[in-house]
């Protein structure tokens, strides 16, 4: 699965190559856009030294854990998302007939690598504040990054599944289901407590976005929890993946089931 994903997102890239000029302007437009999160984090400090208990370098902290886990996630399966303009064009049945998985179809579709321009601000911000953090770096904040890392990308990754999943049964969903996904990649980047409480309940029971960095960041950077939840909650990222996995695969199995074809 991963040797086809890696041909199908060659071939894209390869085809994009074949105009370099259009390829880096779109880059670098892709790299100026994604960072404007920035902008606005830098306009809050600027009339401010800390936000909801939170400084500009643990801001910075969250925006980079919480951008590099939504860049990764874009990059990879974002484009699955566009499966209900294919559902109603009838070039779905195309896909379905082809001797290679829908979902790797999908998510390498025009695979380019002005995705990839999506990771640079989130990581190098990422980079610069980590030494700028004043931590007692114990091996468990150590390793803690990482997993935050990968967790936050698997749980991004899972819910396009899932509600892409939706367009199933709804096809024009697409922009609704883009509140959940560019939705949510809006708000990790700010500490939750700047919301209501019954708000962070939202996000961490019924849309787990908190785990995506949030309730992992609280244990890095040593604030307590504005909900008052166990300290073992923090540690269960990994576990919030593994489930929303679970259940995306579920969404997607079901929904391909169900599928008929629009005989185009």
């Amino acid at each position: 699965m991963v040797r086809t994903y890696g041909l199908l997102a060659w071939t894209w890239m390869r085809a994009a190559a074949q105009h370099p000029v259009s390829m880096s302007l779109i880059t670098v437009g892709v790299i100026v856009s994604t960072g404007l999160d920035l902008a606005a984090i830098a306009i809050i400090f600027a009339r401010t030294r800390e936000l909801a208990g939170f400084s500009v370098a643990e801001v910075m902290f969250l925006y980079g854990t919480a951008g590099t886990s939504f860049a990764v996630a874009d990059i990879l399966i974002g484009t699955v998302e566009g499966l209900g303009d294919h559902i109603k064009h009838g070039s779905l049945d195309a896909i379905l007939v082809r001797p290679v998985s829908p979902l790797i179809q999908l998510a390498t579709e025009e695979f380019s690598p002005r995705r990839i321009g999506k990771l640079v601000p989130p990581v190098t911000v990422l980079a610069l504040v980590l030494p700028r953090l004043h931590l007692a770096w114990t091996l468990g904040r150590i390793v803690m990054v990482p997993v935050m890392l990968l967790s936050g990308a698997v749980i991004f990754g899972a819910l396009w599944v899932l509600t892409a999943s939706l367009q199933f049964l709804i096809t024009d969903s697409r922009e609704a289901m883009n509140a959940v996904t560019y939705g949510g990649g809006t708000l990790t980047p700010y500490p939750l407590t700047v919301f209501g409480k019954d708000f962070v309940r939202g996000l961490t029971f019924m849309i787990p976005l908190a785990f995506v960095n949030w309730e992992p960041a609280l244990y890095i950077l040593g604030h307590p929890d504005p909900l008052g939840l166990p300290a073992a909650v923090r540690f269960a990222s990994p576990a919030v993946a593994a489930v929303l996995c679970l259940l995306a695969a579920r969404a997607w199995r079901s929904g391909l089931r169900h599928y008929r074809s629009t005989g185009s």
